[in-house]
């Protein structure tokens, strides 16, 4: 294989924007799970969004995942990225990540709750 090709990886989640994710929130079709810090929940989340820092969710994923359809959220979309893979390790299929995190809730004028 040369350096110039790439092997394309399924994901085992969506990627979803800020406007799609708004939609699905308005919609109630997703809880949404937010792995960020305390410290980073405090300073400003997404409305109704449950506060499950990542750690947390690696050691004890069945206690908090208890049901599909689920919107997964930090700062850029980084560490929401591996919760999601740990959804889809745990059997949920319905997963998905917020890309640019709350940083691009902010940026993109949504509400935000303190």
């Amino acid at each position: 294989m040369s350096a110039q090709q790439r092997i394309e990886v399924d994901e085992p989640f969506v990627r979803v924007d800020v406007k799609t994710a708004q939609k699905m929130i308005e919609n109630g079709e997703v809880q949404i799970i937010d792995v960020r810090e305390p410290h980073e929940y405090a300073q400003e989340h997404i409305p109704g969004a449950k506060l499950v820092p990542l750690n947390t969710l690696l050691q004890r994923p069945r206690e908090f995942l208890t049901r599909d359809h689920v919107l997964f959220v930090c700062a850029v979309g980084q560490r929401s990225a591996v919760a999601c893979e740990m959804a889809a390790a745990i059997g949920l299929e319905h997963i998905y990540n917020l890309e640019g995190g709350t940083t691009g809730w902010v940026k993109a004028g949504l509400p935000v709750e303190r």
